[in-house]
């Protein structure tokens, strides 16, 4: 099936490795021209080996001054900007509310949430400029249920969702689409960590935390960031022209967290 994004401008931020290198790649492979931003500088050089053809900065989403250089480079790069992938995130810490530390609260917030303000507030203009614009921000679900010891998290991503909204309604008038991917347990370093240290908290194995996150998961595998991937590039094509300010699940059924 043809998406007909072939050429379209894509930014893709924390897109050097795991489900946002996932999304880069799929843009990519759509012949999309995708330019991607990531704070591991390692993942950036390892990228530009494997898949020279997507372009690269360093960048911390919650670091205003670096976002500025970041759009000045991404538009340098792409010649303006069709998408913008919201993708940077931090897992945050693991803990009850009153064992966590403000400062591990406010870093997870600044990155979860403020990050992607800090960068769609610059993207706008450029996306005035297309006729196929669009905003896909990943939220979890985290958002839409309650994760319990990881407050700091589920605060940002259900921010993530209001946000999403508010954008669609503001900026449905520009033809600009904006979403939410709600991933669930996805397949990866991260999760495997957040159930490390949720084990440890409950004094339970690391294979009964596994079992008791997906007890309430219809489909029990993760996901793999692929089928997120391929959800995003969707959005951003001709096909999803009438989808906004919705909250979409890739999560295999998840009807609650533990």
């Amino acid at each position: 099936m043809d998406l007909m994004i072939d050429g379209l401008r894509v930014l893709v931020t924390a897109g050097a490795g795991g489900i946002g290198r996932a999304i880069a790649r799929a843009f990519a492979a759509e012949g999309a021209k995708v330019h991607v931003c990531d704070v591991d500088e390692a993942a950036l050089a390892a990228l530009a080996e494997s898949d020279p053809a997507i372009t690269r900065s360093i960048c911390d989403v919650s670091d205003r001054k670096a976002v500025a250089r970041l759009f000045e480079e991404a538009a340098a790069a792409l010649g303006g900007l069709d998408c913008l992938v919201n993708n940077a995130g931090i897992a945050g810490p693991t803990g009850r509310v009153d064992e966590i530390a403000p400062e591990d609260w406010d870093s997870c917030l600044a990155v979860d949430l403020t990050g992607q303000f800090n960068c769609t507030r610059l993207a706008v203009a450029h996306l005035k400029q297309s006729a196929n614009a669009s905003i896909v921000n990943l939220s979890s679900q985290a958002g839409k249920h309650g994760f319990p010891l990881r407050s700091p998290y589920g605060a940002a991503k259900w921010g993530v969702i209001g946000f999403t909204k508010a954008l669609s309604a503001e900026l449905g008038e520009f033809g600009i689409r904006a979403n939410a991917i709600c991933p669930g347990l996805v397949e990866g370093p991260r999760i495997q960590s957040v159930i490390a240290n949720k084990a440890r908290s409950f004094n339970i194995s690391h294979e009964e935390m596994t079992a008791r996150l997906f007890a309430g998961v219809s489909i029990k595998r993760f996901v793999d960031p692929a089928d997120i991937a391929r959800q995003i590039v969707f959005l951003a094509s001709p096909f999803g022209k009438t989808i906004s300010g919705q909250e979409i699940s890739v999560c295999g059924d998840t009807r609650m967290l533990a």
